[in-house]
C-alpha cells in the first residue's frame, strides 16, 4: 500500500505542475485568487507571496530547505496567508511583482518572494531566502518572525510603506506617453536611433567567445535576429560576423545538448561550456529561428544542422501526442543539477570501445572532468560534452546515438507538461521558418498540428486561453498569447501557403487590437480587470521579445500580405508611442527597432499563381527562399486569398504556367513565368 504524504494543502487541486510540486508542503499554500486575499483580511494577516516555476533550480533548493520543513511552515502559517504562483501560468502577476522587487532592491529573479498587504500592495521583496540567516543574507525564519511581529505592532507604518511602493510601482508601469522633443514635436524612432542601438550592442560583443557581456551568458536570440536584419538591410558585414561567431560558439559549447539537441537555459561561464541545464520551449523556438536564418544569411551548413537538431529534439522529446509542445525540462534529476547530461571517461570507454578516444578528444572529455559545480569543485571526473574544435559531425553520428540511447536509460529530469499558448505560437513560427528555409515539410506539418490544437482547444468564443493541461484549458489569454500566435500563424501561412492560417492570424490580430490596445497606442499585457493592482505595459525585451514588439512585427507583416494600410498605421502609432522609451535605452528594445528597420527598408511583395504542386512552383519557391530576404512576403493566389488580400485579384497565371508578380516600393514589375527574370527581380 502506497504511503500517504503527511501534509496536503490547497494546491492539490491545481493543474500547474509547479503548484503540484508544493501540494504536500506543510506550508498552508493557497493559489492566487480573491479567496486568499479575503482570508488575509479576515484573519488580519499579511500575505507571503512566492513566485517560481517547475524547472527553477533555486526554487527546488528553497522548497527542500524551507517549505518542506515543519518549523518554517509553522512560522509562515502563524504569521501569513501564503500564496504560490507559477510565473509561467501567470506572467502578469510575475511582471508586476518582479517590477516591485526591482524598484525595492535594484534586481530580481526566481524564486521571487514578497510580503504583501491584504490589498496586494508589496512592502518587502527578495529572491532566494535561506532557511536561517547566513553570510549577511536574511533567513526566512528570521524574516517571518520580524515581519509578523512588525505587522502586529506597527501595522500603520508597514501599510504606509506599502502604499508608497505601490504608488511608485503604478507610476513605473503606467502608460508611457509619446515623448516630446526639444522643438516641441513628437519624438520618433529614426535611423540614427537604430544605429545607436547597434553600436551599443556591438560594444558588449565578446570577441573571444561570441555572445554579449560577461558571464552568465544568455543566448538572447532576439538580439541575433536584430543583427541579422541590420546586417542585411544596412549592408553591415561586421554585424553578420557577430552573429556567425555567436551561433558557432554556442552550438559547439556545453549549452548545446550535443546528443539529443536543444539548448540549455544559459551558460554560467563566458565560453558557453558550463550550462544551467534546464531546457525551455521558448529558447528552443527562438534559437531555431536564429540558426535557420543564420544558415540562410551565411551559408554555414553547421547552422542548418543545429536548426534541425533543435527541431528534432522538440518533435521527439517535447511534443504531446495531440501535436502541441510542452513547456520545459528541469535542470535536476535524482536531486542533482545536470546529472542526466554528464559523462565520465569510464562510461564512454565502456560504450564506445576503440572509438572512445577519438570521440573524447572531439567532445572535450577529460579524465578528471571538465564540469564544475557551484562551489567550483571538480565533481567525480564528470564532463559536459562540447565540441573541442571544428569536427566532422557525421563521423561521430553513430557514437552520439549510442551515448544518447544509453542516456535515455537514466532517470530523466522532470518534464513540465503544461501547454502554453504563447510558447507554442513561437514554436509554430520557428518550425514554419525552419521548414520553409531548409525544405523540411515535416516541420511545417508539425507546426500545423500544434496550430490546429491551439485553435481547437485554447480558442473559445473568439478569445484565447493561456494554458492547457490534462484536458483543461484555463487562464485568460494575455498579449503575448495573441502576438505570438499571430506570429506563428503568419509564418505558417508563408510556409504552407494555406489561406486558413492567414485568416486565423488576421482574426486573432483583430481581437488583440480590440482587447489590449491602450488609448494612446501601446498594448497592455492583460485585459482590463480588477484583479491586479496595476495593468502592465511592456516594451523592453527580456528572455523573449516584448509582446508589443512582436505585435508591431505582425502588424507590418499582415499589412503587406493583405494590402491593409490601416494595419501599417497601427504599427506606426505603436512605434511612436514607445519612441521616448526607445531613445532612453535603445539596446533594450531591439525587437521593436528590428520592426522599425523593416518598415523603413524597401520590401518586396511576391504573389505566385498557378499549379502550386508543379515543378515550376517548387523551383520558384526554392529561388525565393535560397537567400536571406527579411523584407519579402509571399502569397499564393487563389479565391480564398483574394478575399483576404483584395490586391491579388486578377493576378492569375499566364498560359496555365506558374506566374510571379513582384512588387517593390509601391510599384510592380511585369508578371513573369521565367525563372531567370524572377531572379533578376529578386536581386
Amino acid at each position: 500500500m502506497k504511503e500517504q504524504p503527511p501534509y496536503t494543502n490547497a494546491l492539490i487541486h491545481e493543474s500547474s505542475p509547479y503548484l503540484q510540486q508544493h501540494a504536500h508542503n506543510p506550508v498552508l499554500w493557497l493559489p492566487w485568487g480573491e479567496d486568499a486575499f479575503t482570508l488575509a483580511r479576515l484573519q488580519n494577516k499579511p500575505v507571503f507571496l512566492s513566485i517560481g516555476y517547475s524547472t527553477c533550480h533555486w526554487c527546488h533548493v528553497m522548497e527542500n530547505e524551507s517549505f518542506e520543513d515543519p518549523a518554517v511552515a509553522e512560522l509562515l502559517n502563524r504569521y501569513f496567508i501564503s500564496i504560490k504562483v507559477d510565473r509561467e501560468e501567470r506572467p502578469d502577476i510575475d511582471a508586476i511583482y518582479m517590477r516591485a522587487a526591482q524598484l525595492m532592491n535594484g534586481s530580481g529573479g526566481w524564486p521571487l518572494n514578497l510580503l504583501l498587504t491584504p490589498d496586494k500592495k508589496p512592502f518587502y521583496a527578495s529572491t532566494y531566502l535561506p532557511k536561517q540567516s547566513r553570510f549577511g543574507r536574511l533567513g526566512l525564519m528570521e524574516l517571518a518572525e520580524r515581519a509578523g511581529t512588525m505587522w502586529q505592532q506597527d501595522r500603520e507604518n508597514v501599510e504606509a510603506s506599502a502604499d508608497s511602493i505601490a504608488a511608485a510601482l503604478k507610476h513605473s508601469i503606467k502608460i508611457i506617453t509619446p515623448a516630446i522633443s526639444s522643438n516641441g514635436s513628437t519624438a520618433k524612432i529614426d535611423t540614427a536611433l537604430i544605429d545607436q542601438a547597434y553600436l551599443a550592442t556591438a560594444k558588449h560583443f565578446d570577441i573571444s567567445h561570441g555572445g554579449f557581456g560577461e558571464k552568465p551568458k544568455f543566448p538572447s536570440a532576439q538580439r541575433l535576429l536584430f543583427l541579422l536584419r541590420y546586417a542585411s538591410l544596412k549592408e553591415k558585414p561586421e554585424a553578420l560576423a557577430m552573429v556567425e561567431k555567436t551561433l558557432d560558439a554556442m552550438q559547439r559549447g556545453g549549452i548545446h545538448d550535443q546528443l539529443s539537441g536543444g539548448f540549455h537555459r544559459y551558460s554560467t561561464d563566458a565560453a558557453w561550456l558550463l550550462p544551467h541545464f534546464e531546457k525551455m520551449l521558448y529558447d528552443q523556438a527562438m534559437l531555431m529561428m536564429a540558426y535557420a536564418e543564420g544558415w540562410q544569411a551565411t551559408g554555414n551548413a553547421s547552422f542548418a544542422y543545429t536548426a534541425r537538431h533543435i527541431a528534432d529534439y522538440l518533435l521527439r522529446d517535447m511534443r504531446h501526442t495531440n501535436g502541441a509542445f510542452y513547456a520545459a525540462e528541469d535542470a535536476d534529476s535524482e536531486g542533482e543539477e545536470g546529472k542526466f547530461y554528464l559523462w565520465n571517461s569510464v562510461e564512454i570507454n565502456t560504450l564506445l570501445g576503440k572509438r572512445a578516444a577519438a570521440f573524447m578528444q572531439a567532445y572535450g572529455v577529460e579524465k578528471n572532468g571538465n564540469f564544475n559545480d557551484e562551489t567550483k569543485r571538480k565533481k567525480n571526473g564528470e564532463n559536459i560534452l562540447h565540441q573541442s574544435g571544428t569536427i566532422d559531425l557525421e563521423r561521430f553520428a553513430a557514437d552520439r546515438k549510442r551515448l544518447m540511447d544509453a542516456r535515455d536509460q537514466r532517470i530523466r529530469p522532470f518534464l513540465d507538461d503544461k501547454i502554453l499558448t504563447d510558447w507554442n505560437g513561437l514554436t509554430i513560427a520557428a518550425l514554419s521558418i525552419t521548414g520553409r528555409i531548409l525544405n523540411e515539410p515535416h516541420y511545417i506539418e508539425a507546426a500545423s498540428k500544434s496550430a490546429d490544437f491551439i485553435l481547437k482547444h485554447l480558442h473559445k468564443d473568439g478569445v484565447l486561453k493561456h494554458r492547457w493541461r490534462k484536458g483543461q484549458a484555463a487562464i485568460h489569454g494575455q498579449l503575448e498569447d495573441y502576438s505570438s500566435m499571430v506570429w506563428g500563424l503568419t509564418e505558417l501561412y508563408e510556409a504552407s501557403l494555406e489561406p486558413r492560417w492567414l485568416a486565423s492570424a488576421l482574426s486573432l490580430n483583430k481581437t488583440m487590437l480590440q482587447r489590449f490596445k491602450g488609448k494612446d497606442g501601446g498594448f497592455y499585457q492583460v485585459e482590463e480587470n480588477a484583479e491586479l493592482i496595476a495593468r502592465p505595459m511592456e516594451v523592453f525585451d527580456a528572455a523573449l521579445p516584448s509582446g508589443n514588439a512582436v505585435a508591431m512585427h505582425n502588424l507590418l507583416r499582415l499589412s503587406r500580405l493583405t494590402g491593409d494600410a490601416s494595419l501599417a498605421k497601427e504599427a506606426a502609432t505603436l512605434a511612436d508611442h514607445f519612441a521616448g522609451t526607445a531613445q532612453r535605452a535603445p539596446s533594450g528594445v531591439l525587437h521593436m527597432l528590428s520592426a522599425v528597420l523593416l518598415a523603413q527598408s524597401t520590401g518586396k511583395e511576391i504573389v505566385l499563381a498557378g499549379d502550386r504542386n508543379s515543378d515550376e512552383a517548387k523551383k520558384m519557391l526554392a529561388l525565393i527562399h535560397n537567400r536571406y530576404r527579411p523584407n519579402t512576403v509571399v502569397l499564393w493566389h487563389d479565391e480564398d486569398i483574394e478575399a483576404l488580400a483584395p490586391f491579388t485579384r486578377g493576378q492569375s497565371s499566364i498560359d496555365d504556367t506558374v506566374t510571379a508578380y513582384v512588387c517593390e516600393h509601391f510599384q510592380c514589375n511585369r508578371p513573369t513565368t521565367d525563372l531567370n527574370e524572377l531572379k533578376q527581380y529578386l536581386n
